[in-house]
């Protein structure tokens, strides 16, 4: 619990099993109650070896689904039949806007994925995200919402609807626009649990992170807030084929260093769960 007064901000680590080094970086980061929870890429090929090591931990952190359409190859069969290796970000931006995707296929893969994560971590996702933000797409929400609406307990599900922040105008207005917005009303309406502000959009180039974290926890709300991050400590992050290798490197030395502490604690903000069904009061 936080003390009287101070604001809650749910702090969650992406990309477990897409880059080697990121599930032991979230294991240190949540023993020292610096994340809230971590989200997951369950058809990487890392994934089994990081689902082991959250396995083994006792850190206390919520873990999610992070649905990925973009970036390695399909769980299912259904949709290797449309594509062998996962499009890209632009391809599949450009298809959902069309209404050009196989969503049955893209159905048998989230199905898939979820499974991938069950069996690896013995429950289903406590929340549900997308790499890229896909989950948010037109025809892959529905995708999403009408399958987790037959599950006995409903996830959370990411909001993209709301991004707050200094700088990356332009890509947080596509986030929203893509998808975003659409994604946060049906939440609402459906009664689904979700962040009503989405912290921590940058281009991945900016070396001083702690300037960009203090903007961000200057405008996080009383409550509702989330911050997505992508640290790793570990090797993994300097791998050739990872092209934001020294952004996580720079945001792990961060989250794991006298500063963040500091700067929550000027804040007036403490790290914790935030997802609520309620609507938000925000602009």
């Amino acid at each position: 619990m936080s003390a009287p007064g101070r604001r809650i901000l749910g702090v969650c680590a992406d990309d477990v099993g897409l880059v080697a080094g990121v599930a032991e970086t979230v294991v240190a980061l949540a023993a020292d109650a610096r994340l809230s929870a971590a989200s997951c890429v369950a058809n990487a090929p890392g994934w089994r070896p990081a689902a082991a090591v959250l396995a083994r931990s006792k850190a206390p952190v919520d873990l999610g689904l992070h649905f990925n359409l973009t970036e390695g190859a399909p769980c299912s069969a259904a949709l290797r039949a449309h594509w062998p290796a996962l499009p890209g970000l632009a391809r599949l931006l450009a298809l959902a806007s069309v209404r050009a995707l196989p969503l049955a296929a893209i159905d048998a893969e989230f199905a898939a994925q979820v499974d991938a994560f069950a069996t690896a971590l013995g429950r289903p996702p406590a929340f549900i995200d997308g790499h890229q933000h896909v989950h948010a797409l037109p025809g892959v929400r529905e995708v999403v919402i009408d399958a987790i609406a037959t599950w006995p307990e409903l996830p959370a599900v990411r909001s993209t609807g709301r991004l707050r922040g200094a700088g990356a105008a332009f890509k947080r207005w596509v986030i929203e626009a893509s998808g975003g917005r659409a994604l946060e009303r049906v939440l609402v309406a459906r009664g689904i649990a979700h962040n009503h502000t989405l912290l921590g959009a940058y281009d991945f180039a900016a070396v001083d992170y702690r300037r960009l974290m203090r903007s961000w926890l200057a405008c996080a709300p009383a409550e509702g807030g989330l911050l997505f991050c992508h640290p790793c400590a570990g090797a993994g992050a300097g791998g050739a084929g990872d092209p934001i290798a020294a952004a996580r490197q720079r945001e792990a030395a961060y989250f794991a260093g006298a500063a963040f502490a500091a700067d929550l604690a000027d804040a007036g903000v403490t790290v914790g769960s935030t997802w609520s069904t309620r609507s938000s009061s925000v602009d």
